[in-house]
């Protein structure tokens, strides 16, 4: 039996990350995943993500810590309040500075140490936050910088013009509810997965979404209009 290519899937626990998980997976790749805590006011999708790594099939789930707390300029990493029932402006404040760019780079080096050529990431430019880290022009750059600031990347263009690294954006340019539809083809259980930037800790229960940020928002929307039943347990 031919083995299966390595890649590394950026998992973050949310609905996109999941349904990029899934893909890799219907494509034939070893999945590693890759999960950060970084000081993020919704840490309970680090569960979520462990969960969707194991019953994923992915053959190792790494979590690795980065204080982004200690800088700021996010709600999602600061004290500021979670904008609800609908964001204001062109890059709401739950965008988080660089994020994609800090995650990719340690994806990257993870991919070197494994010897895999593909990194997989759930970024999505239709039903998205406004988030400039979400565009494919920035996965095209960083896709060029990594071939460029690698040991394998640069080894391999001594001998092909090809890339070596390969950023993988399978939700680009995909509507929610088409990525929910495609999602749940692959079989995955977006029940266990938590979209909510300020989930509301209810005593005795699981964790709530609060069903008003932006996040919660363009969940339920996707799947209202994908035809399919929300399995979001809302505050």
């Amino acid at each position: 039996m031919t083995p299966r290519p390595p890649a590394v899937v950026l998992l973050s626990g949310g609905l996109d990350s999941a349904t990029v998980l899934a893909m890799a997976r219907h494509r034939g790749f070893d999945s590693h995943t890759l999960s950060f805590d970084y000081g993020q006011r919704h840490r309970h999708e680090l569960a979520a993500a462990s969960a969707i790594a194991k019953v994923l099939g992915a053959t190792r789930h790494v979590v690795t810590t980065i204080d982004l707390r200690v800088f700021g300029g996010s709600a999602l990493t600061s004290d500021v309040e979670v904008p609800k029932d609908g964001a204001t402006g062109d890059v709401p404040i739950t965008y988080v500075p660089a994020r994609n760019l800090i995650f990719l780079s340690f994806a990257v080096a993870f991919a070197e140490v494994i010897e895999a050529r593909d990194i997989f990431i759930g970024v999505n430019a239709l039903d998205y936050s406004g988030y400039p880290d979400c565009r494919d022009e920035f996965i095209r750059a960083f896709e060029l910088a990594a071939n460029l600031a690698t040991r394998a990347g640069t080894q391999h263009h001594a001998r092909s013009p090809e890339p070596f690294l390969r950023i993988h954006a399978p939700l680009m340019h995909m509507t929610k509810a088409d990525i929910i539809r495609a999602g749940t083809a692959l079989g995955v259980d977006y029940a266990l997965t938590h979209s909510c930037y300020d989930p509301v800790e209810h005593p005795g229960s699981a964790t709530l979404a609060c069903g008003r940020c932006d996040s919660c928002r363009l969940r339920a929307k996707g799947f209202l209009e994908s035809g399919l039943p929300d399995p979001t347990r809302y505050a």
